[in-house]
């Protein structure tokens, strides 16, 4: 089967809706969720989007302040971009019916977080992306040119190499016709011709064993562009949320909104004692990065599984008006915050790398976008300054949308793509094969490529992930094509991305800490990472 669309969106978050209701009254557009449309990380973003939008704020501080977060690898022309673009882009989310909290006078109720300098983060109570996430999908199904897909899962992008042309990543003038496409419902795959393509498909986390992501986090489009043969870079750079909800038996972790800690929380270790003046001047108001590292330490140190945040010396009323969500999920757990501290651990929250994008969302591959946490735009560095991934997310959309719009007339369907063979494969019915080596590769990551690393650690990583590369790869060539087993490949592709670019950067900086290179070098700002997932790229 082959269905034809002007724009194809492959995800459902802010970035993919917001590109859709942006292009959709010039072109049909078709919007793949693999699950349905509330379940994408904008829906999880507890604290809100960052924006100068009060008289006393100044581009310039928001400016500054994602640049120190970035610890000297941010792209200023983005920064510039982004910071000096979401204001209105704030406007075109008001007129899509988000509802952001005011005070009394009619005015924002801003939030700080932390490395913000000033009370900038916009909210919705303690569900920020929920609300945007709902308003999106209510205003994208109304728009009679947009068809959603749900439970309809990409498998690969195609381009040229589906024509039977060799693609490698030094290959000029790649281009995207569209993707491969599973419907889960039916396992048959459909073929998706698109004049434009959008890859807003979130992030990594489930690559790890402790995420704050929803199941659905994958690593797809970037494992998708890997194997495309388009650009990836910055990958080392995983965010882990310094304060994710401890409760063992919850997969994903409950996300304990950094604005809690802008709020006036503490950050507590067993004894009570207020630890982190140890680490920062800025105490639990220190980046993430930081704030993650020093708990990292006080869990080794003490042998502790979590540490705590205290909100109990704040007003008990004001607590549960300004995070009812939180307040609840712990009572139900049997915690009053308002009387008792929150147990907190890191956990993988955010991707500051991902496919290289330029300042119009272009990829190095033809005719496709990326926008979102999938994309590495050069916004964050090696560091993202909070909330601000809502507004990279509908900046760069927005971006997309002027650019492709351009190009659009010039651009016709690619008709002489083939339809997706399955020949010589059968049914799989050992799914232990794939939940197993999810859970292998789950238990890698966490053990050997989280808060901090050595070489000793990542060689181990490696050495452990090439295995159960080789028998992916073999279980996929032989099996019925479905969604666990493209799921399992693709969280193999972005470990492996994460892993030997860790390897690469001979540097702490950021996110990325390790013991062997604990001092950050100044002149190593950028590199490419293909060459060494070249010989990997050959074994399949």
């Amino acid at each position: 089967m082959v269905k034809k669309y002007d724009f194809l969106v492959i995800g459902s978050g802010i970035a993919g809706m917001s590109f859709a209701l942006k292009v959709a009254d010039k072109g049909k557009v078709a919007i793949l969720c693999k699950t349905n449309m509330e379940e994408a990380n904008t829906h999880f973003a507890q604290g809100g989007i960052a924006s100068v939008t009060k008289p006393t704020d100044e581009f310039s501080h928001h400016i500054k302040d994602t640049l120190i977060a970035g610890d000297g690898i941010c792209d200023e022309a983005v920064v510039k971009k982004v910071v000096e673009g979401a204001p209105e882009q704030i406007k075109q989310l008001l007129s899509w019916g988000v509802d952001f909290d005011k005070n009394e006078e009619g005015e924002f109720d801003l939030h700080k977080e932390g490395g913000h300098s000033d009370f900038r983060i916009l909210h919705h109570k303690d569900n920020t992306g929920a609300e945007i996430q709902d308003s999106l999908i209510e205003t994208v199904k109304k728009h009679p040119n947009i068809d959603i897909y749900d439970q309809h899962f990409a498998i690969e992008i195609l381009t040229q190499h589906h024509l039977g042309e060799v693609v490698k990543h030094t290959t000029p003038n790649i281009e995207c016709y569209g993707a491969y496409v599973l419907d889960i419902r039916t396992n048959h795959v459909i073929t998706f011709l698109s004049k434009i393509t959008m890859i807003a498909t979130g992030g990594i986390g489930n690559i790890y064993q402790t995420t704050t992501n929803p199941s659905v986090a994958t690593g797809d489009g970037i494992a998708m562009v890997y194997r495309a043969k388009g650009l990836v870079e910055d990958m080392e750079f995983v965010q882990f949320h310094p304060t994710a909800l401890y409760n063992p038996n919850e997969r994903p972790s409950f996300l304990i909104t950094e604005a809690m800690r802008g709020y006036g929380g503490i950050l507590r270790n067993k004894a009570g004692e207020a630890f982190m003046i140890k680490y920062d001047p800025r105490e639990s108001l220190a980046p993430r990065d930081i704030v993650a590292r020093a708990i990292d330490n006080e869990l080794k140190i003490s042998g502790e599984d979590h540490v705590y945040l205290d909100v109990t010396h704040k007003d008990a009323n004001e607590t549960k008006e300004e995070y009812p969500t939180i307040y609840q999920k712990c009572l139900s757990l049997g915690i009053d915050i308002t009387k008792e501290y929150i147990p907190v651990a890191p956990a993988a929250h955010y991707l500051c790398g991902g496919i290289k994008v330029d300042l119009n969302a272009r990829t190095t591959i033809n005719r496709l976008y990326a926008a979102g946490e999938c994309s590495r735009t050069g916004l964050h560095g090696a560091n993202r300054l909070a909330s601000n991934s809502l507004s990279e997310a509908i900046v760069y959309a927005d971006a997309a949308a002027k650019d492709s719009l351009k190009i659009l007339p010039t651009l016709s369907w690619n008709e002489a793509i083939p339809e997706w063979n399955d020949e010589g494969t059968s049914l799989n019915e050992e799914m232990v094969l794939i939940t197993q080596s999810v859970k292998e590769v789950n238990q890698i990551m966490n053990s050997y490529v989280g808060i901090v690393r050595s070489n000793l650690r990542l060689k181990r990583a490696y050495d452990r992930l090439e295995i159960i590369f080789h028998e992916t790869e073999n279980l996929f060539q032989r099996s019925v094509v479905s969604k666990e087993i493209c799921e399992l490949r693709n969280i193999i592709y972005t470990a492996f991305l994460v892993i030997t670019s860790a390897m690469k950067r001979k540097e702490s900086r950021g996110l990325h800490y390790t013991i062997d290179y604990p001092k950050k070098n100044r002149h190593l700002n950028c590199y490419d990472i293909d060459g060494l997932l070249e010989s990997v790229g050959k074994k399949s």
